[in-house]
């Protein structure tokens, strides 16, 4: 049984419930709140998460002897710093009480122990009392023209203390990434040869040498030379091979670490030249991108361990055996820190489609995110709300569903190569009575995996393209370096591939953007017997006088482009049809802040005219972007929205409109 936890807790409990309470919109009656969906399910058990992007730092803080974890998360709406008790009976089982928040989030944040005491960081500030007032004791111990030289394009400027030398005193590591040389977006040539440099990491040294007064800043040298890192996101200095002196670990922007032997002594360091980390003599890589790694010895065998925030929330841990070889310390292979089942989360930017995949009568959720899986989540009650399972990655031929950019298929760079946004929808696109899945990703090369199981245990073929009976070449956007190939169909990035009967003659068409973000309504026909796709038309306008918020706007000619911006800012428009207000037309909502509602008018001189009606609801749920779908789970035959947000949770509005729809 623990004890001895700080009375201050509890005011955390309560500050939470009101913070969640703000956040969630946890008032389900009242008008236009987003509740963010629950598990709902005792016992459950899944990966420990916040929203997108988590920085872990194992601490004890409610000293009861074993390490929690607060996780500083910096995303909206999932904003915060996070406190996750460790809940494990021993320290051989990790598991983990679902989160309290604690604080606002803080950017670039670092936190170490020292003496027993959590020392926390950002650039030039050390937070006093950090355990009990967080952050309202800021103490600025150096100004920022001491250090402003070194830092350029930063996405990382991230400091810690620590007795470099061991002379007694706290001297300042700062590890400050480099982007400048990167430019992050549209550098591919026509080979799909990245033109722009690589992302740089460096580390530097600022020596104590008397009560606030500190020498200026110099590389720490490794191999003899200043460290060079493929961006960097945290330097470790802790006796990772267990012989008294420093060693140095690195994270990047991507998904590896480095691994830098101190050969010298501890009073006197020596850095050796980098290797990558190695697990079983393979070059270990991470699932996702945007690596934090902290250093704890979270099983208090006396071995430094490494705990590891990933992109999309989650933490992973790999523990430090404490035996080490010629590439370094011997870690146990990577796996994700569990916590109390509380919030329903699929990854970040998560994409969903609400159906019943499994046909037994309620409605399940499959979903596609930023690390390009597709996942199902199964509705497990059918009640409202629903009770979930853990979600699972979907299989296709056999093998698991991951499409990421790879080197080239990201327009803004290499640098983005483990992601895959994967959007989609799910209808029975060739009509043979089984559901199957379109889906678009970081490629914009639209495809569809072929549901070859049963009805009610579905089985996917291989992905094969979405193709399309173009009277000439295909069009893509004018800022791909590769070309479509065949009759496929080539569009802008991350946005939603809709399979939707828009035209009511019983055959499955899409709805999309095109290769230059119009809105267009791509005919489904038969010929001979066999289902054909026409070119996109531009069918879509909006409402006279109206100017579009969020880049939704009419060309010169009228036309509805969805998203004006090109490269990089292209695409990423998530969106379903329903008739959203119960006038007998088919509406919009398309994703913004959080949704807004495209009112559809009629049609007037062949097209669609839509009005925007504005956000659904007053709470922010975007920082880049939101997908949303269409449920019914309180059966009544209105549709109501869910909104899968960038933090991979999901936020449920009751259909306001309820007076005007007919039950």
């Amino acid at each position: 049984m623990k004890t001895n936890k700080p009375i201050i807790l509890k005011g955390f409990f309560l500050i939470s419930c009101v913070v969640l309470t703000l956040i969630c919109g946890a008032q389900p009656n009242e008008s236009n709140q987003l509740t963010r969906v629950q598990y709902n399910h005792t016992d459950l058990h899944t990966d420990l998460g916040v929203g997108l992007w988590a920085w872990p730092f194992p601490v004890d803080f409610d000293n009861d002897g074993d390490l929690d974890l607060l996780v500083n998360c910096p995303d909206k709406p999932f904003n915060g710093l996070w406190y996750f008790e460790n809940n494990g009976d021993d320290q051989n089982e990790l598991l983990f009480k679902a989160p309290v928040w604690l604080a606002e989030s803080k950017r670039n944040l670092q936190l170490s122990v020292i003496d027993n005491e959590i020392m926390a960081m950002t650039p030039g500030v050390v937070y006093r009392d950090f355990k009990h007032s967080f952050f309202q004791k800021p103490d600025t111990i150096i100004s920022e023209s001491f250090y402003k030289h070194l830092v350029k394009k930063a996405r990382f400027n991230l400091w810690r203390q620590v007795d470099y030398d061991l002379d007694g005193d706290l001297d300042l590591i700062l590890a400050i990434d480099d982007w400048t040389d990167y430019g992050w977006d549209n550098a591919f040539n026509e080979a799909g040869i990245w033109t722009n440099g690589p992302l740089h990491g460096t580390v530097y040294l600022i020596e104590q040498e008397a009560a606030n007064t500190y020498k200026k800043p110099v590389p720490v040298l490794a191999g003899g030379q200043p460290i060079d890192n493929y961006s960097i996101s945290g330097a470790l200095f802790e006796d990772f091979d267990g012989d008294g002196d420093l060693d140095l670990i690195l994270g990047e922007f991507v998904d590896r670490l480095s691994w830098i032997e101190n050969t010298g002594t501890r009073k006197h360091p020596n850095y050796a030249t980098p290797k990558f980390l190695k697990i079983d003599g393979e070059v270990l890589h991470l699932d996702l991108e945007m690596i934090v790694p902290t250093a704890a010895d979270m099983d208090q065998d006396g071995h430094m361990d490494l705990v590891v925030g990933i992109e999309d929330g989650r933490v992973v841990y790999l523990r430090n055996t404490g035996k080490t070889n010629s590439d370094g310390p011997i870690f146990q292979k990577p796996e994700y820190l569990r916590q109390e089942a509380q919030h329903l989360k699929f990854g970040a930017l998560v994409t969903p489609y609400s159906v019943d995949w499994d046909q037994d009568g309620d409605e399940d959720l499959i979903c596609g995110n930023t690390a390009g899986h597709i996942g199902f989540i199964e509705n497990l009650d059918g009640g409202n709300p629903p009770q979930w399972a853990e979600p699972k990655y979907l299989q296709a031929d056999g093998k698991t569903i991951l499409i990421q950019a790879g080197e080239n298929g990201s327009i803004q760079g290499p640098a983005e190569k483990k992601w895959g946004y994967t959007t989609l929808s799910v209808v029975d696109w060739d009509n043979d009575g089984l559901l199957d899945i379109l889906y678009n990703s970081i490629w914009g090369k639209v495809g569809w995996f072929k549901n070859i199981g049963v009805p009610g245990k579905p089985a996917l073929a291989a992905s094969q393209p979405l193709e399309v009976a173009w009277p000439g070449d295909n069009p893509k956007p004018a800022w791909n370096w590769w070309s479509p190939e065949g009759n496929t169909l080539a569009t802008q990035w991350r946005t939603t591939p809709l399979g939707y009967d828009w035209n009511q003659d019983g055959l499955m068409d899409l709805i999309m953007l095109d290769h230059e973000g119009y809105l267009c309504f791509w005919e489904r026909y038969e010929e001979n017997g066999q289902l054909h796709l026409k070119p996109g038309q531009r069918l879509f306008t909006a409402a006279e006088g109206q100017a579009f918020n969020d880049k939704f706007t009419n060309d010169k000619d009228g036309l509805l482009r969805l998203n004006t911006g090109e490269a990089g800012g292209s695409g990423r428009r998530k969106f379903c049809i329903t008739d959203w207000d119960g006038d007998g037309l088919p509406d919009l909502l398309v994703n913004s802040v959080n949704v807004n509602f495209l009112r559809n008018k009629g049609v007037q001189n062949g097209r669609t005219v839509l009005e925007d009606m504005g956000p659904v609801s007053k709470h922010r749920l975007a920082g880049h972007t939101t997908s949303p779908t269409l449920v019914d789970w309180d059966k009544n035959g209105i549709p109501d929205l869910l909104i899968g947000a960038e933090d991979g949770h999901f936020y449920y509005l009751e259909n306001p409109h309820q007076n005007n729809q007919q039950k």
